[in-house]
């Protein structure tokens, strides 16, 4: 093998692999690979990754499509699911006051489709907005960044506000935002309070941070030290990989199959997630091309919003973490109940990062709870079973969290301090409470 064949080998297999660990870390992975997938063959690996994306139809629900134009106009790309009067209504050109409209904030490196379970529950129920944060899953690139703008919390939070004026320009709204998502609507309260107050009936912030990011440690047993300098070097070591898009694809498309069990370990606290589910949340981050992670990355490390939560004091809020969140760690969470103290904090046990998709009743009951609260639907609404991302069988769970079961009504854990028949305990309110997904 001459010199330069030899040379570009080992770029290729350096970015290759920096690339897909860099992938991981996007979602919070930075170390580990599953010793299972490592005694399996790569042959067998890929073809069960095939099997699994033809077998899930997750992220398969699509509705009304729309697009909107940034301030630097760049595309945005949302999609509605009306209700059924709604589009009577519309056909009939009646004029009626705009029904309630729940507006999905997706996380980083993910797309509107990680609110699948969510989005299959509330078909129906109430009016929703999903859509797809700039660079992300549908919306195009974002302009400034071509022109070597740094990407901002604060710009997400005028995205979100240009969505809004496009898919909801009036009516009252709830705003529910998973990490990068409940991040972008502390931005949006921030720069735009007179909506908050004009039209915003409740709030639920789950997995997401009010600030302090650039303290994580991602589960990482490294001294401090060590910390302070993969703090330091990781903004460069991904502004490198991000100049070198096509390498470092092309080395994360090859290892894929490897650091899928890195995937898993990051995105979920339990051991038997289905596997469709975690192949689902594979792909949601593989989709991210790495020099969109290089973009956002240095965003959260200086976001700060906590003076802006105060501008949902007034607010039904919902706040929801894992127990086993590398990435946005409870104590982010219970550090937002402490600035909103009338909030309702619960906690699911055995739940990482991705808890819509890895105990999505639970998540979806809690959220019914909050829109029956706020009165965008109510409160003997039936939103189903949808979604069971488990082995364990989760009986008894939509009670325990809130999900409108076989009776109708949901509700999450109430003042009494139970938190339902399967025998999860906690409160709300003032204490915050603990939810046993599964149990």
């Amino acid at each position: 093998m001459g010199d330069g064949v030899s040379e570009n080998w080992r770029k290729a297999g350096w970015a290759g692999w920096a690339g897909a660990a860099i992938g991981v870390i996007a979602a919070g992975a930075a170390a580990g690979v599953a010793v299972e997938r490592l005694t399996v063959g790569r042959g067998m690996r890929v073809k069960a990754r095939l099997a699994l994306d033809a077998a899930g139809d997750y992220g398969s629900l699509r509705g009304t499509e729309g697009i909107t134009r940034a301030e630097d106009a760049t595309e945005l790309y949302y999609e509605i699911d009306e209700l059924p009067e709604e589009s009577r209504k519309r056909l009939l050109r009646r004029k009626a006051p705009a029904a309630p409209t729940a507006v999905f904030c997706h996380g980083y490196c993910l797309s509107q489709d990680a609110w699948h379970f969510q989005r299959a529950a509330f078909r129906g129920v109430v009016r929703s907005v999903y859509w797809d944060q700039r660079s992300h899953g549908l919306s195009a690139r974002g302009l400034a960044q071509a022109d070597g703008e740094p990407v901002t919390i604060e710009q997400l939070g005028r995205d979100l506000k240009t969505v809004i004026d496009a898919a909801a320009p009036e009516g009252p709204l709830v705003l529910i935002g998973h990490s990068m998502g409940g991040m972008t609507i502390m931005a949006l309260a921030e720069q735009f309070p007179e909506l908050v107050r004009d039209r915003v009936l409740g709030v639920a912030l789950v997995g997401t941070s009010s600030g302090g990011l650039g303290e994580l440690t991602y589960g990482l047993p490294l001294p401090a030290a060590g910390l302070s300098a993969v703090r330091r070097m990781l903004p460069g070591v991904l502004k490198a990989l991000g100049s070198q898009v096509e390498l470092v694809e092309k080395g994360r498309r090859a290892t894929a199959d490897l650091f899928a069990g890195t995937i898993k370990r990051y995105s979920f606290g339990s051991r038997d997630v289905d596997p469709g589910v975690a192949r689902f949340a594979e792909r949601l981050i593989e989709a991210t091309p790495i020099d969109v992670v290089a973009e956002f990355y240095p965003a959260f490390q200086v976001h700060d919003k906590s003076a802006a939560l105060q501008l949902f004091a007034d607010l039904p809020v919902t706040v929801i973490a894992g127990d086993s969140d590398m990435i946005t760690p409870a104590a982010h969470s219970e550090a937002i109940k402490a600035e909103l103290p009338t909030a309702e904090l619960t906690v699911l046990e055995s739940a990482g990062h991705l808890m819509m998709l890895e105990y999505p009743e639970t998540v979806t009951g809690l959220l019914a709870d909050l829109l029956a609260r706020t009165g965008a639907v109510a409160a003997a609404t039936n939103v189903g079973g949808h979604g069971r991302s488990t082995a364990r069988s989760t009986a008894g769970t939509a009670e325990a969290a809130g999900t409108a079961g076989a009776a109708g009504t949901p509700g999450a854990a109430d003042n009494s301090g139970t938190a339902g028949p399967s025998g999860a305990s906690g409160t709300s309110g003032g204490a915050g409470s603990t939810a046993q997904p599964g149990s």
